[in-house]
């Protein structure tokens, strides 16, 4: 058994191996110990190898799918191996690997997240081309891309990380931050000629032109190296992947890593769903609809065609809220694109394919219920109907059947005679066994005699341990039991092996015939797979409906030429969690007016109004209805945010480094088109080195690159801009204090502000009275000696600024006059009571 278990594992090195045992699977050696660190589970031991105990570990068979879930999550993959043959034949079973589980080849429902992609991505080059792959094997949707450098390659990678990466043997892995489990692969799968017949294969066809991608070497590379590590983990065909889509990088308004993390797209500051753009959006009826609207998040399109038609078909389920009916509708629909590709893996469960039956009697009505729009019409002609097949699985599987086929009873009565055969007689062993018990006790005139059935010893006659002297001579001791005797007949024996034959040749019959509704099903995948990507659209398109209608959303506009014009904008997900208190801004941006300098006090709320013009943006490039009363949005291709402040120890960059880096790829990347958000740079460094490069930056943005820009910031010698470059304008965030209060109006306003309010926001953090007291000093005297100019100023001291020195103080006076090396230590006490009573005099 242990040379079968060493075998197995050498095929396996880098997999955990669950070895099946009866009713567990068991782990040994370094791969128990590694499970029951992992998974807190008991190590023990078993025999001895070398003189050593083995040590060993193991889960239960029946609920391993738990455990293996907590393993993919932490990175692992594990083969499982089952067994097969006779057990009850000499020697020890044989034992085969049937499946490898890895993070990026989940297809249990198990095992998934319902309403997040997990996908396997591959990454090769060819020459200065990189090239990626990935596929999502639970739905099989195969997408590939290629870039001119690696730069763009890892921030694709980083904008929807696969669940696992493949690279070739001779690569090294891609400098990610969050770095998903990488698996290097022998070189020669990424070579382009064995890649490419691969993928040819995969789809049946002679050339990829077809696909638009024939040309595509660095992708083609990657695809291919994909498909030979599926071939090598699943061990079978893979029927469902029937088509490979190039994306078009260029038809894509693009969002750096860093700018989806400061605009909360798809998780929270804190790395969390809540409070995020897609938690705002996503109240999809299903699974699919939420996958596709996370898609839909990472790959906003340019295409207007595509765009106009998704705004008409969300303005009509509008019309008498359509989306209502729609989501009931489809919050029961099982997730096709899951159960088809389970079909095609045949590891198809049999609630999955009752569930498929329901949701094939429902899609009729789903399709005729859609309002009349271009997009909705077809996506209606694409969900289609399936009334012989609906018919046929109706007719198969029973509505509530066991979740495994090993317990029986999936297949309906009435489906197939030979299995109502064997099940009927199956069935009359408790009329048997009842007939029986009664003639037996009068044969025996035992009245407390029982005739019983259980799995392990089969059916028996049961007496009192006190009557066991009675019992006939033909009957024999089957088991002793506490305070009874269990026996068996020639008669009841017979019956048994009958019953249990019928028992097991009906099990192996449902299994056939289970086989045999798989095998029907296979051709019918394509038009399922297309019907369940018109059901997440409908659904995503319903979602956006409904949160329109909640918050009032309304149409984008999408006009030619360069302008961003919007009217009462909101911040979606603020405005959420605030519906009372949020106050609305303008934005106009043209080709006259491409930057705004922004100014005002910190909580003034100058990042939210810059995030909410992104969100804006960008919502009306997924085809959603937008935050504002109106929006008319010109062409954009990119949008870069710099807001924030954070360090990364982890790879040894400062705040400002970070701040730098991020400075940097928006000056290299954004064009004439981009919408670029800009915060606060410069103040990680000293004031005029701060200075100057934030000035250099909005001056390159401006003159330059002349990409509409918001710049906010708090050096109010930036507000000159304005006079100096065409194009500047200056807005500002009005606060008023009230007495002691400090009121922000959070209003978008022409102009720079008046004052920074720092102080004031100080004093609302809680900073101690005292130190606010010396700060108004220091700030009285820096204030004094500033120079508002736009020209090289020198670097100032806040101890003693050479260029306007402040007038000199008592206490400064008093302690010029002293003489410490002529002070008594009673005069010396004395002076220090004199300075005391000056500073306080002075406050």
């Amino acid at each position: 058994m242990m040379q079968q278990f060493l075998a197995l594992k050498a095929e396996h090195p880098e997999e955990l191996l669950f070895y099946r045992m009866g009713d567990f699977y068991e782990l040994f050696y370094d791969d128990a110990k590694t499970v029951a660190k992992l998974l807190d589970i008991t190590l023990t031991t078993r025999g001895q190898s070398a003189g050593q105990p083995i040590p060993m570990a193991g889960v239960p068979h029946h609920a391993y799918e738990q455990y293996l879930a907590r393993l993919l999550r932490l990175g692992q993959s594990v083969a499982i191996a089952e067994q097969f043959g006779d057990p009850s034949a000499k020697g020890p079973m044989q034992r085969k690997v049937v499946r490898v589980v890895t993070p990026g080849t989940v297809t249990d429902e198990a095992l998934l997240d319902a309403r997040r992609e997990s996908a396997l991505g591959a990454i090769a080059s060819v020459g200065n081309t990189y090239g990626i792959a990935r596929l999502d094997l639970a739905s099989g949707r195969f997408v590939i891309a290629e870039f001119d450098s690696a730069h763009a390659l890892h921030q694709d990678l980083a904008t929807a990380p696969p669940a696992e990466l493949l690279i070739s043997d001779a690569s090294e892995a891609p400098p990610l931050t969050r770095l998903p489990p990488v698996r290097s692969r022998p070189h020669w799968h990424f070579e382009l000629s064995s890649a490419r017949k691969l993928v040819l294969d995969q789809f049946r066809v002679r050339d990829l032109k077809g696909f638009g991608c024939d040309r595509c070497s660095a992708a083609i590379a990657a695809a291919g190296a994909l498909l030979q590590y599926l071939r090598d983990t699943q061990k079978q065909e893979l029927p469902h992947i029937t088509g490979l889509r190039l994306e078009q990088t260029g038809t894509l308004l693009r969002i750096d890593p860093n700018s989806r993390r400061n605009l909360e797209l798809e998780v929270n500051a804190s790395g969390e769903r809540d409070n995020s753009l897609l938690d705002l959006l996503d109240v999809c009826a299903s699974g699919m609809g939420s996958r596709l609207m996370q898609r839909w998040l990472r790959a906003p399109t340019r295409d207007t065609t595509v765009l106009r038609a998704r705004y008409q078909a969300v303005e009509a389920l509008q019309l008498n809220r359509s989306f209502e009916s729609l989501h009931d509708q489809l919050r029961g629909l099982c997730d096709i694109e899951r159960v088809s590709t389970r079909v095609a893996l045949r590891s198809a469960r049999p609630r999955d394919l009752s569930g498929l039956a329901r949701t094939l009697a429902a899609l009729p009505s789903i399709a005729a219920s859609l309002p009349a729009s271009p997009r909705l019409d077809e996506l209606g002609s694409a969900i289609g109907a399936y009334p012989e097949l609906c018919d046929y699985l109706s007719a198969a599987i029973e509505a509530e059947p066991p979740v495994l086929l090993r317990d029986g009873g999936v297949i309906r009565s009435g489906f197939d005679s030979e299995l109502d055969e064997l099940r009927e007689l199956a069935h009359n062993s408790a009329d048997f066994l009842r007939k029986l018990e009664e003639s037996e006790r009068q044969r025996t005139g035992i009245d407390s005699l029982k005739v019983g059935y259980n799995r392990v010893h089969g059916f028996y006659i049961e007496l009192p341990r006190s009557r066991s002297a009675d019992a006939p001579p033909e009957y024999t001791r089957r088991q002793t039991l506490k305070n009874a005797e269990r026996y068996i007949t020639e008669e009841l024996k017979s019956y048994e092996d009958k019953i249990l034959s019928a028992r097991e040749r009906a099990l192996s019959r449902e299994k056939h015939l289970y086989e045999q509704i798989l095998d029907t099903l296979q051709p019918e995948l394509p038009k399922l797979q297309a019907t369940a990507a018109a059901v997440a659209e409908s659904d995503v398109l319903g979602a956006f409906a409904r949160q329109a209608e909640r918050y009032h959303w309304v149409t984008p506009q999408l006009v030619d030429g360069p302008q961003i014009r919007i009217r009462a904008g909101r911040h979606p997900v603020v405005e959420a969690l605030n519906p009372t208190s949020f106050v609305p801004n303008d934005l106009a941006l043209d080709q006259d007016r491409r930057m705004l300098v922004i100014t005002g006090p910190n909580m003034g709320g100058k990042s939210t109004y810059m995030r909410q013009c992104a969100l804006i943006v960008l919502l009306a490039h997924i085809g959603c209805h937008v935050p504002a009363d109106e929006a008319l949005i010109g062409a954009v291709d990119r949008i870069f945010t710099r807001i924030g402040a954070g360090d990364d120890l982890t790879t040894g960059r400062s705040t400002f480094m970070v701040e730098m880096q991020e400075t940097a790829e928006i000056l290299h990347n954004a064009t004439a088109q981009s919408l670029v958000l800009m915060d606060e740079i410069g103040r990680g460094t000293g004031t005029y080195d701060g200075l100057s490069l934030a000035q250099s930056a909005a001056e390159e943005l401006a003159a330059t690159v002349g990409s509409f820009t918001l710049f906010a910031t708090h050096y109010f010698e930036l507000t000159a801009l304005a006079d100096a470059q065409q194009g500047v304008h200056n807005v500002h965030l009005d606060a008023t204090e009230h007495g002691d209060e400090l009121i922000f109006l959070h209003r978008v306003k022409d102009g720079p502000a008046s004052r920074s309010y720092g102080l004031q926001v100080a004093r609302l953090a809680g900073v101690p009275a005292p130190v606010l007291k010396r700060a108004r000093k220091h700030l009285q005297a820096l204030e004094a000696g500033a120079q508002h100019t736009l020209g090289p100023v020198p670097q100032m001291s806040l101890f003693n600024d050479s260029a306007a020195p402040a007038e000199t103080s008592a206490v400064e006076e008093t302690l010029a006059a002293i003489d410490p090396d002529n002070l008594t230590p009673r005069q010396a006490l004395e002076q220090l009571y004199a300075l005391k009573r000056l500073l306080d005099e002075e406050g």
